[in-house]
């Protein structure tokens, strides 16, 4: 049913339909020319998602790649020495260690097919290995005898580490300097570092690598049982809450003043939208020709929110002026006072729904074999960048997303569909598109919409756009931290 006030619905306010010939003309030549321009831009954005690899965009995969493998084996080496418990809420939440290991060795496949760097083959050689693949190590280890340096050393450090052979010359002298020039500080060298000093009898070297891995692994799952508390804490609230929003239909009581549909004219709010997206799709691709060093990566994603301004401003001078509203008005950014009361629960509610309904289909993506690509998550100025660049980042993603994107996909973009539709297939289209911008694969694609349609759904029953800018900026928070926890330091 629709929320607004009948003498409101009457009186279908909006942008002027112009009555002039020409002006008429001229509307229509700049809406086609905006739907050119936001129709090519959506066409690139599709062709550079999905024509090359997805590895193409990321600056030093081979570091980065490394780095998420090797910590993700850390913490499954540390799961595994956990009470069974916890092995299995860990399992449960996250994943099991072989699927992580079978996930490593696909990735390292990928990336073996983008770069020609030998410390890919080599890591890829130790997955490998430690997954009972022998033909393919004995295939490399024979192929690198054959070629330059420093793959025939590389063979040898595999050939005795996983094929039973002798470690010879120099390298047998000096087992630590040889996996020192050949792999870099972490899971990868450790690991063969325990298996080659097992087989020279090497008790110094077995015990530095064994403490090196204990040291990374305990503080990593420090760091995950935090992670692994808030997310049941959530879930478990939103357990209890989902059955208080069943039984009690109003539990997302009214917080702001904002009305759906809105009083502008379902034709003048796709107009804006359409011109607002073809001045932001030119803003992006201006921004796009900086340099791409560690702060102009901020500026550039902070400019990809900030093209979010022109089709606001569009609609405060087409919408809301004429229909006499204020922004805060038509976004309900300002809560009455029985609402700011409210206004936690109706956050927790959200967060709580958002965390179990994504822990529903992370669990049936696994089912399915589905997974999110590692280059969708990672953030290499969250993990390497300083600790200015982090708060920088921070505030573009946890602060300024939020506030652009709940104004523009449901203040905007929902409302205007709420003028045609009503609010189930209104939710669903907005957040369709809301997920399809962020170009994820599938379920990164099925959570994004997932908290879409939540989103949507609590604008329509709070009148406020508050919640989900709240509950968009945790989900934010909680991502960022996910990835400095695990990865940083």
């Amino acid at each position: 049913m629709d929320s607004v006030p009948a003498t409101v619905e009457r009186q279908d306010i909006g942008a002027p339909e112009p009555r002039e010939p020409r002006l008429v003309w001229f509307v229509w030549l700049v809406t086609t020319l905006a739907g050119l321009i936001l129709l090519s831009f959506i066409a690139l954005m599709a062709w550079l998602q999905f024509s090359g690899s997805r590895v193409d965009g990321v600056e030093e995969p081979e570091r980065a790649l490394a780095l998420i493998v090797g910590r993700t084996m850390d913490i499954d080496e540390a799961v595994s020495r956990a009470p069974a418990w916890e092995q299995f809420v860990y399992r449960v939440l996250s994943s099991d260690p072989a699927e992580d290991l079978e996930e490593g060795l696909h990735w390292y496949e990928e990336l073996a097919r983008e770069s020609a760097l030998p410390s890919i083959d080599l890591h890829l050689a130790v997955l490998e290995g430690e997954s009972g693949r022998i033909a393919g190590v004995r295939r490399r280890a024979e192929e690198w005898t054959r070629r330059a340096d420093p793959l025939p050393v590389f063979a040898l450090l595999v050939g005795a580490a996983y094929l039973d052979e002798d470690v010879e010359g120099e390298i047998g002298s000096n087992i630590a300097e040889a996996l020192a020039e050949a792999l870099e500080p972490g899971w990868f060298r450790d690991r063969m570092a325990a298996r080659l000093a097992t087989r020279v009898g090497d008790q110094d070297l077995l015990a530095a690598a064994t403490a090196a891995q204990a040291m990374r692994s305990d503080r990593l799952l420090v760091r995950m049982r935090a992670t692994v508390v808030v997310e049941l804490v959530l879930i478990g609230i939103g357990l209890v809450l989902l059955v208080r929003v069943v039984v009690r239909r109003r539990a997302l009581d009214r917080i702001g003043g904002a009305v759906l549909p809105p009083p502008w004219r379902g034709l003048s709010g796709v107009l804006v939208l359409v011109w607002g997206g073809a001045l932001g799709s030119l803003l992006i691709l201006v921004s796009s020709f900086l340099p791409d060093r560690a702060y102009s990566r901020v500026l550039i994603g902070a400019t990809t929110n900030l093209s979010f301004v022109p089709l606001i401003f569009l609609a405060w001078l087409f919408l809301l002026r004429p229909s006499s509203l204020r922004l805060s008005e038509s976004f309900g950014l300002v809560p009455t006072s029985a609402g700011a009361r409210r206004l936690v629960l109706v956050i927790l509610t959200l967060l709580a729904l958002g965390q179990l309904g994504e822990g529903v289909m992370d669990m049936a993506g696994r089912w399915l074999g589905l997974s999110a690509h590692w280059t969708e998550w990672f953030d290499r100025d969250l993990v390497w960048g300083s600790r200015t660049l982090v708060g920088m980042t921070l505030f573009d993603t946890v602060i300024l997303t939020p506030v652009f994107e709940e104004i523009v996909f449901r203040g905007l973009l929902f409302a205007t569909l709420r003028r045609r539709f009503a609010v189930g297939p209104a939710a669903v289209l907005s957040a369709a598109i809301f997920a399809v911008a962020h170009g994820y694969g599938a379920l990164g694609f099925a959570a994004v919409f997932w908290s879409g349609l939540l989103w949507a759904w609590s604008f329509e029953r709070t009148g406020s756009l508050l919640p989900s800018m709240a509950a968009h900026a945790a989900d934010n928070l909680m991502a960022s931290l996910s990835v400095i926890l695990v990865l940083r330091g």
